[in-house]
């Protein structure tokens, strides 16, 4: 378990805030200065993925292929197993939610390390509303063999986990919002593609979350601590590999959990969080999220609240479940 360095005033009005995929377009011209076999492609959206960082540094590595996200991947693959490391960003509608099968046949089959990055996923994409707001990538691409899932809290995180992409050598998704979400993380707080950090300790129950829902925790954490409810909260940015330690660790000590993902919860960080605890530690777990339904289109923080994923929503949620459902003992 790491030391975890949290940003100052992230439970006050002051909080900063910036969007998630800013820290990757900074992480990916960073990436690109590193290591000159780091390519960009593109299916279009240059700016909205912030992109456009790597194209203007290094125009001769960048690709765009228009609207063909099929025809993206496949490219990347072909560059990859020639060399390169490929980054692909569109929409996470499109890509993966529109070429699935061509990362599975030409990236994961072949093990190699294309990035897919899926911009302006969850519902942080508001207006946009249900044909763009994809609820289904992280269980689309955890369920895919040799696919590691990255989703971070906030911007200073994907600059970071952008980063550790270029590296690690194998196929790989970063999700990333729309909007602007508060800065939970520092410039000195840890980042390792599959690990899981323990932001808040706590002794009453262990609340699981990831991408922008990590911070809605620690909103939640702070109402229920008024309310005699010690609750720990755990980060999870990678969702695969998941990190089993971290995770087994804190629900030996809290006896129940809860998992919160801006997502569906089939499949997702629930789906993963909940297999791992039926073999090993079967204890009352909550997931959270999207409910098998579509988005809704709104402004963004409308849309959150509208499907009470916001921090006084969930705290709700957490108590009625306390209440309700004992702490797991050991011999229970």
């Amino acid at each position: 378990m790491s030391k975890y360095d949290l940003a100052d005033d992230i439970l006050t009005e002051e909080v900063a805030i910036e969007p998630i995929r800013a820290g990757f377009g900074r992480g990916l011209k960073k990436a690109g200065e590193l290591d000159a076999n780091v390519v960009a492609l593109c299916a279009d959206l240059t700016e909205s993925v912030q992109m456009h960082l790597f194209r203007e540094a290094f125009p001769e590595r960048f690709i765009e292929v228009g609207v063909a996200e099929q025809n993206l991947v496949t490219i990347a693959s072909g560059l990859a197993r020639a060399g390169k490391i490929p980054f692909t960003a569109s929409y996470a509608a499109f890509s993966p939610g529109r070429n699935w099968e061509q990362i599975k046949t030409t990236t994961a089959l072949n093990d190699q390390p294309v990035k897919v990055v899926g911009g302006h996923a969850g519902l942080y994409t508001g207006p946009d509303g249900a044909t763009h707001q994809m609820l289904e990538d992280i269980a689309l691409m955890r369920v895919m063999p040799n696919m590691v899932v990255v989703v971070p809290g906030d911007s200073i995180e994907a600059e970071k986990a952008t980063i550790a992409l270029a590296v690690n050598g194998k196929p790989s998704y970063l999700r990333l919002a729309r909007d602007k979400t508060p800065i939970f993380s520092t410039d000195k707080s840890p980042f390792e593609i599959g690990k899981a950090y323990v932001l808040r300790p706590g002794k009453d129950i262990t609340l699981f979350g990831t991408g922008t829902m990590t911070y809605e925790l620690l909103v939640a954490a702070e109402i229920l601590a008024k309310q005699k409810i010690d609750a720990e909260v755990v980060h999870v940015p990678t969702i695969k590999p998941l990190d089993n330690e971290t995770i087994l660790k804190s629900v030996e000590k809290t006896g129940r959990a809860v998992t919160v993902e801006e997502a569906q919860i089939a499949g997702g960080l629930g789906g993963a969080v909940t297999e791992l605890l039926a073999e090993y530690l079967p204890v009352p777990i909550k997931r959270l999220g999207v409910e098998d339904r579509y988005g809704e289109s709104g402004t963004p923080r409308e849309v959150i609240e509208h499907f009470g994923l916001d921090g006084k929503s969930l705290t709700k949620k957490i108590k009625t479940f306390v209440d309700r459902a004992p702490q797991y003992k050991k011999g229970f």
